[in-house]
């Protein structure tokens, strides 16, 4: 789980036997834990929760309550420290022999950023049932118990209805940032709410640029599949035949851009205490290679979905190869300019930055608003970090539908999921894939971090743009935008 919101895998299992399940759970969230009695992450009562669940296949997926949960499994409680190394949980599941039930995952996060990770899933036969098995049978999408919007609204009282949440979440300190709403190129609504500099009482205003998190990630992959186009690259091709020089072979063999693109390739994640100990020595990209190149796979490249910023960062490297260019420079040029972005770029921290806003957090325990300095990189790199204004994200999403910065066929290329990437949606190259069969829905991608956070949905089949940045930690952007989303009218 990585964003805002409340995610839940489920998997039903037909116990024909008695079995011991096993699993693997570890997380890493901000602040001690809050778990309320609720997968609910619209309440303004703090939820930051891991569990997981043996549930009744015809209960709500989202249910808490003891009629419909079988067997906790995992559960955090309110106070659990923000991180947990991985820990082996068994719990006896004999009494469901000869049922189905249903294995839940969840996660509920409104205050972020969350990531869990659980692994190492299995049902054990009981010694003393040697003939036991399991069978996956076909698994019905289930019910929710959960508060959804019933019925879509027309355009004008949807975007009523963005405007009075937002200034709500404002009033009550919970938003501070930018929003944009348009449709085929026509700005619909913007607004601008908080301060973007809190100690010299200056206001955000739609020319500020709030730092993106991981959204580079969009224009990184955008920069890709330019390099297809034009023969330089292959996505099939090993990382190898790009890095010539990269230290560990073996993931220079193995791991192909397709992999890095989905984040496929087992290359692992750059934040930790390498990071934190090193974080204003990595200048360049090529710096991130020198510290992390020597670690090897985490899984066998293409087995499973794991996010990766550091496979980004080797993407961000392969382009400066190929184009004998630096990664900045490329991106300036070949995405920036021709979409229009004058605002968007990933100069270092310490140089000045026109209406650049501060970020804010609030470190664990804390009750005061914090500038983020302590945990910025050096500068923005390919997996993120850079910054960025709605405007320039709502024309990056018009030079994208408009076939401005790649064909019409490898935009969809781009955009069109290619691997399950939680219960919502697929990852495709950079970009999540939130549409339905018909094309209903969204595709872009969120960041953040402490201190900042956004969100660009882009509606190829509506022609809808939404474009949230805050300046303030997770989900204060993401909280908006999927507000707003189940409400904005679809082309149905």
């Amino acid at each position: 789980m990585n964003g805002p919101g409340t995610r839940i895998l489920y998997r039903d299992v037909k116990l024909d036997g008695h079995f011991i399940l096993h699993l693997t759970v570890f997380y890493t969230g901000v602040g001690g834990l809050s778990s309320p009695a609720t997968l609910a992450d619209e309440d303004p009562e703090a939820n930051q929760q891991v569990r997981s669940d043996l549930v009744a296949p015809s209960a709500p997926i989202d249910s808490v309550a003891p009629r419909d949960v079988l067997r906790n499994v995992f559960a955090t409680a309110s106070g659990d420290p923000e991180r947990r190394e991985p820990i082996a949980v068994s719990v006896d599941v004999s009494q469901w022999a000869g049922q189905t039930v249903r294995l839940r995952l969840a996660g509920t996060d409104n205050r972020g950023p969350l990531r869990v990770g659980v692994d190492d899933i299995r049902f054990e036969p009981i010694a003393s049932d040697a003939k036991a098995r399991i069978e996956l049978p076909v698994t019905e999408e289930p019910s929710r118990a959960l508060d959804v919007v019933l019925h879509r609204l027309p355009e004008a009282d949807a975007l009523k209805a963005l405007s009075a949440r937002a200034e709500k979440l404002a009033r009550r300190g919970e938003f501070s940032g930018a929003v944009l709403v348009a449709k085929e190129g026509r700005v619909l609504f913007s607004h601008a709410y908080g301060p973007a500099d809190r100690k010299r009482g200056i206001l955000n205003t739609l020319r500020t640029r709030f730092r993106i998190g991981s959204m580079n990630k969009m224009f990184t992959a955008v920069a890709i599949l330019q390099l297809v186009e034009a023969g330089k690259l292959e996505l099939t091709a090993p990382l190898g035949k790009y890095i010539r020089d990269y230290p560990n072979k073996d993931v220079a063999r193995k791991v192909t851009i397709h992999h890095l693109l989905t984040h496929t390739g087992g290359t692992g994640d750059i934040f930790g205490p390498d990071f934190d100990l090193h974080r204003m020595e990595l200048r360049t990209l090529a710096d991130y290679v020198k510290l992390y190149g020597e670690r090897g796979l985490e899984f066998r490249p293409g087995s499973r979905w794991a996010y990766s910023n550091y496979g980004f960062i080797l993407l961000g490297r392969v382009i400066e190869e190929v184009t004998g260019r630096s990664y900045y420079d490329y991106v300036q040029r070949h995405v920036y300019e021709p979409a229009g972005m004058t605002a968007t770029g990933s100069l270092p921290e310490d140089r000045a930055v026109p209406d650049r806003s501060i970020g804010y957090t609030k470190p664990p325990g804390a009750n005061m608003w914090t500038p983020n300095t302590a945990w910025l990189p050096y500068r923005g790199t390919s997996a993120g970090g850079g910054y960025s204004t709605v405007g320039d994200l709502a024309r990056f999403a018009d030079a994208l539908l408009s076939h401005k910065l790649l064909s019409p066929d490898s935009t969809e290329l781009l955009v069109t999921g290619k691997v399950k990437a939680g219960p919502r949606g697929r990852y495709a190259y950079g970009f999540e894939d939130a549409r339905d069969p018909d094309g209903n829905g969204w595709v872009g991608h969120g960041g953040g971090a402490p201190g900042m956070n956004g969100d660009l949905k882009i509606y190829p089949k509506s022609g809808y743009v939404v474009a949230v940045l805050a300046n303030m930690d997770p989900p204060a952007a993401q909280r908006i935008s999927e507000y707003l989303d189940p409400r904005l009218p679809s082309d149905e």
